[in-house]
């Protein structure tokens, strides 16, 4: 074995750039090498000085900002303190993830690139910038940005080149070993103890206390108002918040995942790590299957290139071994998108799909196999002013056709929507954690809220505040289908429009001949909201699906400022990015 250690290092939000880096630890495992993959907020950042060769994966989130596991990593990286040659000794790599849909598109990889030079480290390369809209995905810049990497490697460690890699299709070691306990009856703790402060290792065991359908049951979307009881978990949380939580899998897909590996649900199971990895802490020890189905392993997903990769290894029908192998390579990306990605199938249907390498999975693979579930974000609709000790989101049930023969159902908010609090106590673990929506502490600053369909979660937590502190400058444009089947908090708005806290505008799309949307509703008052903005420094937020709404209502906005300010189009362009750039300009949006 190699002398060298690759350290890979990510920051990931939804699991991609973890993925990735699992994969860069896989290929590196390969060549002989040894390896480490961490989270950058679960390694000790006084150790990079003496690291001599790391690559770090990481995504963008929000507007520009970093993942939540690398966020003290980005702390310290940034302090002024630094020398300037302190990382003089490092050869490093960074792969960015992102999306140009965004206008931040790699910020954060762009921004780590440049400061990692700055403090005197080698970059071996440029920052790779992988993009998810291209036509075949991230894959299109990783895949050749990998082979350069792996050549600069082998250029300046040419030792490495003494060892013979290990075949493609021999699998490696697994991350973790099963050891199953005789004793059925041995209890595994599922409980939660209640913390000082809720926190993602930490999360409060809250009590359901309701769960109502919001739309009109002829309505083919159900749109849900869920609340949650936080007594004594000491959570508090501002408008603009969002509030965190692991999604279970449902009893169904842990039943066909147990046949499907002949697994008995309820045995119990001692998790040991192999390496230098820890054992998940979110998984209790002892562990049984079902819980481990249940609650960790991502079984519902859309399962990635990866785990083709995998999976090919442990197949012995040459069939199932040739289709496989070609899902995992470079040339079989269409093919891949075509069977996996178009029609949204899940890493359980393709279990399914591959009877005999199913058959032959190990189970101290699975860990290696499906990833984590990961904890799903919604915007706080309430505030603890008017609902004090109860938190409440309002959560659209995913459920759509593709060409698989059941319909595509979102993880989250069909388990929410299962939860009945009827039926006995219904516990939700859960964390809060600040959004990018911040709301102007001046009582005479008014604000203007663009809130189409659940995007007007978050302004219904900012008018309960707002109210209640006696800040009454509020403007509120929602939009949705019908007034009468999808018009959220109507009596709310209704009862704050009589007590004059509250000017509001609706855009009802199908409710006549012409689509009318939030957007027509701001050019339609752009003499008020010029007023509100030239004249009173009002703040303006958009909350909603990140498809063409956002940019929709920006550009009517620029119409207004053109139109009641005699703008030129530059000078309105300009005008909104300084509004964005004083925090008076404020989105978020979720695709």
């Amino acid at each position: 074995m190699s002398k060298l250690t690759l350290l890979v290092l990510y920051g990931s939000q939804t699991g991609t750039a973890q993925d990735t880096a699992q994969r860069i630890g896989r290929q590196a495992q390969r060549r002989r090498m040894k390896v480490q993959v961490l989270p950058l907020d679960g390694y000790n950042m006084a150790s990079l000085i003496s690291e001599s060769l790391v690559v770090f994966v990481c995504a963008t989130t929000g507007q520009g900002d970093p993942p939540d596991n690398m966020k003290n990593f980005w702390r310290f990286l940034f302090r002024k303190s630094l020398p300037a040659g302190s990382l003089s000794r490092l050869d490093c790599a960074v792969l960015g993830l992102g999306d140009s849909s965004y206008p931040k598109f790699n910020f954060v990889a762009k921004k780590l690139h440049k400061r990692l030079l700055q403090l005197g480290a080698n970059a071996l390369m440029p920052a790779g910038l992988a993009d998810d809209q291209h036509d075949l995905g991230s894959d299109a810049v990783i895949d050749p940005w990998l082979l350069s990497f792996w050549e600069k490697v082998f250029s300046l460690y040419p030792s490495l080149s003494d060892e013979i890699p290990l075949r493609e299709d021999e699998p490696l070691p697994p991350s973790y070993t099963f050891h199953f306990l005789d004793d059925v009856n041995e209890r595994t703790d599922d409980r939660l103890q209640s913390p000082d402060v809720s926190s993602q290792s930490c999360p409060f065991p809250s009590r359901l206390v309701s769960n109502r359908r919001v739309t009109d049951d002829s309505h083919f979307q159900e749109v849900r108002l869920i609340e949650f009881d936080i007594s004594g978990s000491n959570i508090e949380f501002s408008a603009g918040d969002v509030v965190m939580m692991h999604p279970h899998n449902s009893p169904e897909d842990v039943d066909q995942f147990c046949q499907l590996l002949r697994l008995n649900p309820d045995d119990k199971f001692i998790l040991r790590a192999t390496d230098s990895l820890a054992v998940p802490a979110r998984l209790p020890q002892p562990c049984s299957v079902c819980h481990l189905v249940e609650r960790y392993l991502d079984i519902a997903a859309v399962p990635r290139r990866s785990f083709f990769e995998l999976l090919s290894t442990f197949s012995t029908n040459e069939l199932e071994r040739e289709k496989l192998q070609e899902f995992s390579s470079a040339a079989g990306q269409d093919d891949l998108h075509g069977y996996c990605n178009q029609p949204r199938r899940t890493a359980l249907e393709v279990l399914a799909d591959f009877p005999h390498t199913t058959a032959e999975l190990k189970v101290d693979y699975l860990l290696d196999l499906f990833p984590e579930i990961q904890p799903r974000s919604f915007s706080i609709a309430s505030s603890l002013l008017a609902h004090p000790n109860r938190l409440q989101i309002l959560v659209a049930v995913v459920r759509y056709k593709t060409k698989m023969f059941k319909p595509r159902r979102g993880l989250c908010s069909t388990w929410l929507a299962s939860l009945d609090p009827e039926k006995g106590d219904v516990v939700v673990p859960l964390w809060v954690k600040k959004g990018s929506l911040k709301f102007p502490k001046d009582p005479n600053t008014p604000v203007i809220m663009v809130g189409p369909g659940t995007g007007v979660a978050p302004f219904r937590s900012a008018l309960q505040e707002r109210n209640a502190e006696g800040k009454h400058g509020n403007v509120l444009f929602f939009g949705c289908r019908s007034e009468f089947r999808d018009f959220y908090f109507r009596s709310e708005w209704e009862e704050m429009m009589k007590e004059a806290h509250l000017t509001l505008f609706t855009a009802f799309s199908r409710d006549q001949e012409e689509k009318v949307y939030v957007q027509h509703r701001v050019k339609e008052n752009a003499e008020l909201l010029w007023d509100l903005i030239a004249n009173k420094s009002a703040c303006f937020y958009i909350a909603g699906n990140a498809k063409q709404m956002p940019s929709s209502v920006c550009d009517a906005l620029k119409e207004v400022f053109q139109q009641e300010g005699g703008m030129s189009s530059e000078d309105a362009e300009q005008m909104l990015d300084v509004m964005e750039k004083t925090g008076r300009f404020q989105s978020e949006t979720w695709s």
